[in-house]
Order: C-alpha cells, then structure tokens, then sequence
C-alpha cells in the first residue's frame, strides 16, 4: 500500500502530519481500540432504540441489539460465504437506508474497507471509483437492479453482486470466527472531485473514524438522551459519521430520513424528540422558504444544529436563528481530515455566539477540535500574522491515510508536513488567545453546491464540445439556496447565434442537473494570468444578478 500513496519522503510528510504531539492525548482517551471493541461496548445498551427509519413504507425502529444482531449476520455473510478478510473493499451502492449502517459497520467489524457511491454520478464515474478502487464486492439495493447490470458486464474484477432485501438478514448473527480488526485497517474511501483529472480517494482508518466521532460527540455534549436526526445523504463523511457512527458510538439514537423534506423536518424532529440536526447551509435556506415552520411543535428538548460541508453566510446565518431561535454551530472540515476539525463551541453565551457568527465578515468556523492542530500558512508552509489571509492546513490524528493511488497529490498536498486544504483563511483571537478561524473561499477551483464538490473542469468538458462554442468555463457563483450554483461563462465561435437554451439543453443531456449550468453569460474575452492560465474566479460577478434566484429542473 505505501508505494500507492507516494515514495519514502512523501510517507515521512504523511506521517508527520497524522502524529501531532499537541494532538496525541485524544488517543490515550479514546474509549474503543478498534470498531470491533466499540460494538462490544455497545452490546450492553440491549432494548434502547439504536435507529430509527423514516423510508417510503412508513417508520421502522431498531434497537441496539436488534441492530447489532443484523451487523454480525451481514459481517458473517460477507466473511463466511463471500470470502471477505480484513483490508478487502466493498463498494456500497444504496441510498439512506437502514442498509447502510448496518453494511457498513459489519464491514468495519471483520477490518474491511467501505467504498461509498454517491449514486447521482453518472454509470462512467461510478464505473472509475469501483476500479480504481479495487473492490471485491458491491452491494445495493433492488432498486438499482438495472443500473448494476449495465455496470457489472464492464467490471470484472468486481468478484460478487449482492442484493439486499429490505429489512435485515432473517438470522441473528452471533460474530462467530471473524476476523478482528486494527486500528490502522483502512475502512473508508471516499471519492472527492478535485479540480482536475478523476476523482481522488480519500483513503481513511478505522482510528480516523473513532477519533473524529468521539471527539464531535464531545464537543457536542451528545449523551445517551440525545437523539440525532441524519438528512443528509449517507455516501458522504457528514451523514455517515456526524448522524450514523457518532450517536453509535455515544450510545443514542439516529433518525435517518430516507431524503430531505421541508415540510416534515421540523414536525420529525419534535416526534422523535431529537435534539441535534446535521445539515448544510443549501438546507437553511429551504427551511426559511417553508412557511409553516416550527408553528405548534414541542421543540423544546431541540439544541441546535450543527453546519458545515458549504460556504454559509452571514446574512443566511442570522436570518436562520433569529426567525427559529435555535443557534447554529458552524464548523468546517474535509474528507480528508475525516469530518470536522474546527466548530463553533457548544456553550457559548448568546452574544458572543451572535458576535462570532455576524461581526467579522464572515461566520466564524470556530476553533479547532482535539484531535487536530490548524494554521493558516502562506505558499511556502509559513505562519501568516493573525488577520493575514493564507491557506487553511491542519495536522493531527483525524488525518487522512493520503489520497488512494495518487502519489503526485499527496506530495503537494503534504507538501509542508501539514495538511494542505486548499481553502483560504484567517485567524482571529479572544481575549484568552484561543484562535478563532474563518474561511473566506477557495484557493481551489471547486464549485460547492449544497454541500457537494463539483469540478468545473468537469463541465468544462462538456461546455466545449457544443457545436458554437469557441470556450466555455464554468463558473461557482454566490447563491442564495445552495451556497453556490454552476453558471457559464461563454465565448461563441464567430458568427454563431448560439443562445442560452441550447448551451442548457446540451449540458443536461450529458450530466446531471445537479452539475449543469444553471445561467449562460456570453462574452468576448476570459481574463488570463501571465502563463495564459484562465482566472475564472474574476468572472463570477458576472452572475450577481441570479444570487437569489432558486433554479428548478
């Protein structure tokens, strides 16, 4: 494995930038060893209700040793029948359904590695993340019966197919002669879209995993009695391990929502009497478009919400809490530092809550959790002066494994034994001198909508293979409901009348809406750099006037 992450000095980097002495102590606290000896912890929690499912049959409820007994069937399944050991991938092709949890820790359980696939790709980037990966197994769900067939006759290195039935498997599992796993087993890649190329994996341990989920439960003061409710979809580091592993591991609850719904979200939380919600900042701004909101519920065991995986506001911020009063824990982290390493802390009093949120330009995300350092640094991996705007790196043992069989991406990444994210920042300090970070953009050129990474060169792809086009880029715009939406900017070949409708027909037919421009801009000119390299972030204020503007299919 280490030759695909990068040569002897790489790895050294790598190292570095997982084992920070500052950060270090969160292991000695840490409860579990490995994922095994946390489901052994949790055996004890018997009839106390473990999941709860919203789905399209009506409401469903597990408890601890309902889903435990379900983990160790499928952990048998894959290991007993399907020849599964520790270190083999198995690729998840499901939506949010009570599949995934107990998939997914079943394969954590016996030291496999989970490989989630956010299904609204299309089948060629699917295709590319089951190879490139290297799995030996997918499962998924009956309902995509079709779209595997088309994909398992151009995958034959994908050994076996399973279907899943609803429900769980109708013998309880006992974890009889099972592998028993290690803390540094790989358990999660995630495939992330960078700004060129394919997508890279993010190739994350069971440690990572354990580290980051305990330390958000701790931040968050989740106990026992407090239910969290998952809305966000489960092929992502947010919903799996803020709303799926973390109230597992702190022995509560989990509601997870088959999809979003604005107009249940409220009502669902005051039934279930949840106390924590994850979401994205594009899901605010539909709450505040709802106008029946939180009339007439009992939300009073309700604390608050934590936000992250997408640019917030300062005005969606304060629009949110001072129209539903319940406060925003703002936060920022990356797949490659597992979930969340910076947050807005729990127990702030509600002006200087307010005051972080509103005062400085930009909504604070807060300070760094205990598993990680954070900085902000220049090109060449130095401090910047409080206030000075440089790179966002972190260090710490919430860091990724490195980037899965791309070693010319781990060594820019870790180029300066941190780190690198990509995203641009600053620091300010209280009174005490705790450091309160800030993200002003992206040094990269992904576009983040709802919480999503797009690649616009992806797009670009698209864009410049339309007959009238002579260059096409896609542009990230401000935007009021997902944070950032796809416009683009376009350049027409001489003497083409190419309008707006076709340059939009032609995208949706060849990429999901989703990634699709949502407004053309014709111009005459792309601003370059001395190389000639185009700089698409000086064409944004092309697209102010659609800001507010909700783009429906």
């Amino acid at each position: 494995m280490s030759e695909e992450l990068g040569d002897s000095q790489t790895l050294a980097r790598i190292a570095h930038a997982r084992s920070s002495q500052a950060t270090a102590p969160i292991l000695d606290a840490l409860p579990w060893h490995d994922f095994k000896t946390a489901c052994e912890a949790r055996a004890d929690e018997g009839d106390r209700p473990c999941l709860v499912y919203h789905g399209d049959e009506g409401r469903e409820e597990w408890s601890y040793a309902q889903l435990l007994e379900a983990v160790n069937a499928r952990a048998e399944l894959l290991h007993h029948q399907f020849g599964i050991e520790r270190g083999a991938r198995i690729a998840l092709l499901l939506h949010n359904d009570p599949q995934v949890p107990i998939s997914t820790f079943a394969a954590w359980r016996i030291g496999a590695c989970v490989v989630p696939i956010n299904l609204g790709e299309d089948d060629e980037r699917v295709h590319f993340v089951l190879e490139n990966a290297g799995c030996q197994i997918a499962l998924y769900l009956p309902d995509y019966e079709e779209r595997v067939e088309r994909l398992r006759a151009t995958l034959p290195d994908v050994e076996h197919w399973l279907a899943l039935a609803p429900g769980v498997d109708p013998a309880p599992g006992t974890a009889a002669n099972l592998p028993s796993p290690e803390p540094e087993d790989e358990a999660l890649i995630v495939y992330t879209s960078g700004t060129t190329g394919a997508p890279k994996g993010v190739l994350l341990t069971q440690r990572n995993l354990l580290v980051d989920a305990h330390a958000i439960a701790l931040w968050n003061q989740v106990d026992p009695d407090t239910g969290l409710m998952c809305v966000l979809p489960t092929h992502h580091v947010n919903g799996l391990i803020v709303t799926l592993l973390m109230p597992f591991l702190a022995g509560t609850r989990s509601v997870l929502e088959r999809r979003f719904h604005t107009g249940s979200f409220w009502r669902r939380i005051a039934e279930e009497k949840v106390g924590i919600v994850s979401v994205v900042p594009t899901l605010l701004a539909f709450l505040l478009e709802d106008e029946a909101g939180t009339d007439g519920l009992e939300l009073g065991g309700f604390r608050h919400l934590i936000c992250g995986a997408g640019p917030l506001t300062v005005e969606l911020a304060a629009r949110f809490e001072d129209r539903f009063g319940f406060p925003i824990l703002h936060g920022y982290g990356l797949s490659e530092t597992t979930c969340y390493s910076c947050m807005l802390p729990v127990d702030l009093p509600e002006d200087e809550h307010r005051g972080w949120l509103r005062d400085h330009g930009f909504p604070s995300i807060g300070v760094p959790l205990p598993p990680n350092e954070m900085a902000i640094h220049d090109d060449q991996g130095q401090p910047v002066a409080d206030g000075e705007r440089g790179e966002i790196v972190v260090r710490g043992v919430n860091v990724m494994k490195g980037y899965f069989r791309r070693p010319e991406a781990n060594a820019e990444t870790f180029a300066h034994d941190w780190f690198r994210s990509g995203d641009e920042g600053f620091i300010r300090r209280d009174q005490s001198d705790r450091p309160w970070f800030f993200i002003t953009g992206r040094m990269k050129e992904l576009i983040i909508r709802g919480g999503v990474n797009l690649s616009p060169f992806e797009i670009d792809e698209v864009l410049n293979q339309i007959p009238g086009i002579a260059c096409g880029l896609a542009v990230g715009f401000e935007n009021r409901w997902y944070g950032e939406e796809v416009g683009a900017y376009v350049m027409r070949e001489p003497g083409s009348d190419l309008d707006e409708a076709t340059v939009l027909a032609a995208c949706r037919r060849a990429i999901p809406f989703a990634k699709s421009p949502k407004v053309v801009v014709f111009g005459e000119d792309i601003p370059v750099t001395s190389t000639g390299k185009y700089q698409r972030g000086r064409l944004r204020n092309h697209f102010d006037a659609w800001r507010d503007e909700q783009f429906r299919r």
